[in-house]
């Protein structure tokens, strides 16, 4: 019996090892090697795959208006003091006209040629201020209630609404999406997406507003997760990162189009009905978009699968008698199993898998928070007080500083995503990240401590030229850091979605999408506080892009492999050496699985014979 035990043990190599207890035993069917055997079945990335991949592409540009439309229905007015002059301590200066940034900041605009300590000290009451809005917009939510002086705090209260949203979405629709599918999460969020949005344009206070804004983004969620993990599972190990940043252009190009669009609209309300209304498009989802088949599959819902099998087949015209791998005999032995699904709280039980996406949003959480950090420098540091000879040059003042800012990001992150790709392609997943992780880091130190020591010993004379260097080098450094940490961002988001596996992919992309939403959180928080403590919050995430950096290098390499279907198949994503070895003998320390399997016919060898015929005899003697 003890030799029987032990010949069963060795049968199966895919046991683990050091007291580590399996969360589940990996299927050996060629129904859960989908990218190897399903897929070529199925035509590999044919047209009808093709066509769903498109149909992921559409909504991109809705999601791009509707995550971006906090900088026009927010947007702080700028404003021209009333009087005739405005009065600072014992003196009159020049009337001043006042424009706040994309970042919350304040640029103070006077009329004449006073002193720019002048202007700092400048101000006027409320009540003496007439508001303009300079972004194609008549009217926005700012200006409609009134939430200027003492109410400034319930648009940042509004900002979060959005965000905090998001967050709760990501992680509620994301588990889910693992236990009821990608299709009718998707098809539910769009259709509370337009009860929601709509009815945040009927609002009639700012609370409502608020409330409401929080619901869009809860739906919001499910449709951007539901859509990433759908296009993420329909296509191929060569084409899921070009599939995902064709998506992502789109979406950002939905933020260049933004403000022509509120330009056509005028009013608010307009505006947030039109990036709502095309939603309704996706309801024909219902009928047109079915539900990932490496899902059904992976949580064994073998019916469904199989009925989906058929209508792929028939829609890319593949003969099923080129079946090689018999791929349907498989599925009709397999159909009286049950549905087995899983959720994401099952990873706790493993040893790697929940190490890689706790690193991945750490990485998510760290890149969206110091881009914001590096926003704020750059917008500080670029609209210094400027004095205007005339008033018609007020209004052309105020517009070019809202759209020199908000164009200005969106281009660095259109041209962050075009470097991501040749950058991807040539390092791969994790040599991309931890290249634009180490730019953030660099960003971030150069950014903190090396404009202190300009001019210190060479410019202590010069006060005007050492400030105008600061200036110049941190605008420099800010452009830098928010192209690289844009980048960090969406690598970290598309590397969970790979390594994660399908039966909990939902949850695990809810988690890293959730830590990139708590790191947007940041921004209204420091404007809450009227960015009090931001050096302390920049030096906060400093010291993170350097833990991040070593963290990255345990991760494993996922391009061109297969996507992991079960947990099983994740744990088998184990970290591989950053560079080839050098010397062609060298051997890699930790065998991987198919080495283990030469393993198994050991107890076959004479020395294992040798073994179980002096066990056996000593049972003998012992029972004797």
């Amino acid at each position: 019996m003890a030799v029987e035990r032990l010949d069963s043990e060795e049968v199966h190599p895919e046991f683990p090892e050091n007291g580590f207890v399996a969360t589940e035993k990996a299927s050996s069917g060629v129904l859960r090697e989908y990218d190897e055997s399903v897929a070529p079945y199925l035509g590999g990335f044919g047209k009808y795959q093709k066509q769903l991949i498109l149909l992921t592409w559409i909504p991109a540009l809705f999601i791009g208006y509707s995550q971006n439309s906090d900088s026009l229905l927010l947007a702080q007015p700028g404003y021209t003091c009333k009087s005739a002059a405005v009065s600072v301590g014992n003196r009159t200066i020049n009337p001043v006209s006042y424009v706040n940034t994309t970042n919350g900041s304040r640029t103070a605009y006077v009329h004449g040629n006073d002193s720019s300590n002048d202007i700092k000290n400048a101000d006027c009451l409320c009540n003496d201020r007439k508001y303009n809005i300079s972004i194609g917009l008549v009217q926005n939510v700012v200006t409609k209630w009134n939430l200027v002086c003492d109410s400034t705090w319930k648009v940042h209260i509004a900002k979060f609404s959005l965000l905090v949203g998001l967050i709760f979405g990501y992680l509620v629709m994301g588990v889910l999406a693992d236990w009821f599918g990608r299709q009718p999460v998707l098809i539910i969020s769009v259709i509370f997406m337009l009860i929601f949005g709509l009815t945040v344009a009927l609002s009639v206070n700012v609370t409502m507003f608020s409330t409401l804004r929080f619901f869009e983004g809860f739906c919001l969620a499910g449709i951007i997760l539901s859509l990433y993990v759908m296009r993420i599972e329909i296509c191929d190990p060569g084409n899921r990162f070009m599939m995902t940043m064709v998506a992502s252009f789109i979406a950002l190009l939905g933020q260049l189009l933004l403000p022509g669009l509120a330009a056509l609209c005028r009013d608010w309300q307009v505006l947030q009905a039109v990036i709502i209304c095309p939603f309704i498009l996706m309801i024909s989802f219902i009928c047109i978009f079915p539900e990932s088949l490496r899902w059904l599959l992976a949580t064994q819902q073998y019916e469904k699968a199989k009925s989906l099998i058929l209508q792929i087949n028939k829609k890319n015209r593949v003969d099923s008698e080129t079946d090689v791998k018999g791929i349907m005999p498989e599925l009709e032995r397999e159909l009286t199993k049950k549905p087995k699904k899983t959720c994401i709280v099952k990873v706790v039980g493993t040893r790697n898998l929940w190490k890689n996406i706790l690193v991945l949003c750490v990485n998510s959480l760290t890149g969206f928070g110091i881009h914001h950090c590096f926003a704020r420098s750059m917008m500080k540091n670029k609209w210094e007080n400027t004095t205007v000879s005339h008033n018609s040059d007020i209004h052309n003042m105020m517009l070019s500083s809202f759209y020199a800012d908000y164009y200005t990001m969106a281009g660095i992150a259109v041209a962050s995503c075009l470097a991501m790709c040749p950058a991807v392609g040539f390092m791969g997943r994790r040599g991309g990240l931890l290249m634009f992780m180490i730019l953030t880091a660099l960003a971030s130190l150069l950014q903190l401590g090396f404009l202190n020591l300009i001019g210190k010993y060479n410019l202590h004379h010069d006060t005007d030229l050492k400030e105008t260097i600061n200036r110049k080098f941190s605008i420099a450094f800010s452009i830098i850091g928010m192209f690289s940490s844009h980048a960090v961002g969406s690598l970290s988001i598309f590397f969970c979605a790979e390594i994660t596996p399908t039966v909990i992919r939902g949850g695990g992309l809810g988690l890293v999408l959730a830590s990139a939403g708590f790191g947007m959180l940041t921004a209204p928080i420091m404007e809450l506080h009227n960015q009090k403590g931001y050096f302390l919050h920049h030096v906060i995430f400093a010291c993170c892009t350097l833990i991040c950096i070593i963290c990255i290098l345990l991760l494993p390499e996922s391009r061109h492999q297969n996507l992991p279907e079960t947990i099983s198949d994740g744990e088998g994503y184990m970290r591989q050496p950053l560079l080839p070895p050098k010397k062609g003998g060298e051997q890699p320390l930790l065998l991987t699985n198919s080495e283990l399997k030469d393993y198994s016919g050991i107890h076959e060898t004479p020395v294992r014979h040798a073994a179980s015929s002096e066990s056996n005899t000593a049972n003998v003697v012992k029972s004797s």
